[in-house]
């Protein structure tokens, strides 16, 4: 069997590396990598960790619970997220493309696609805008409404399941904490 070096930095006789080290996350790996190959950084990479954890997180959410959820009713992410962001709104279920675009965290371009293939689907109508003749808003079709409000309960389920690992009060000090940190983050960021 061939010997290679596993994160820890230390020789192993198994092909794949260490055992030990297919028991911790990639973040954690990347972690003791770099503690070995440059030692000088090794106390001030928990940053690195904690950012490579949420990007993990959100791959494995998204890939494994969400993106699932929305093929189920044949939508993609985004085509999911401009519905539910018009139903959300409220009656009368209409939005400007830019206060969608805003809401939605899109680019623009992408916007128009999305909008375009749900318009062609039947899930959305370009209406006009009764305060600016010149402009259209994206507005919510019955059929549309209909499938995400039946779609909801069980994409709320979907929702709770992917995140069951960590207690009520743990998932509400996650979501606290994430908030906090998004906050400061785009406080640091605007002039």
């Amino acid at each position: 069997m061939a010997t290679s070096r596993g994160t820890t930095g230390k020789t192993s006789d198994h092909l794949f590396g260490d055992p030990e080290d297919l028991l911790i996350d990639r973040a954690e790996r990347a972690r003791r990598q770099w503690q070995t190959e440059m030692p000088e950084v090794a106390e001030r990479l928990t940053p690195m960790v904690l950012l490579g954890r949420l990007n993990e997180a959100a791959q494995v959410m998204s890939r494994d619970y969400l993106a699932p959820a929305y093929a189920e009713i044949g939508l993609k992410t985004g085509e999911f997220d401009v519905l539910a962001t018009l139903v959300r709104s409220g009656p009368p279920y209409k939005l400007s493309p830019t206060e969608l675009y805003r809401s939605t965290m899109m680019s623009s371009g992408g916007m128009t696609a999305r909008v375009d293939k749900l318009e062609k689907a039947g899930y959305v109508d370009r209406c006009p805008n009764p305060e600016d003749r010149r402009a259209l808003s994206v507005c919510l079709t019955e059929k549309g409404l209909k499938l995400i409000k039946e779609m909801i309960p069980a994409y709320v389920e979907v929702q709770h399941t992917a995140i069951d690992g960590l207690s009520g009060k743990e998932q509400a000090q996650l979501a606290e904490l994430l908030e906090k940190l998004i906050r400061s983050a785009a406080e640091k960021k605007t002039p």
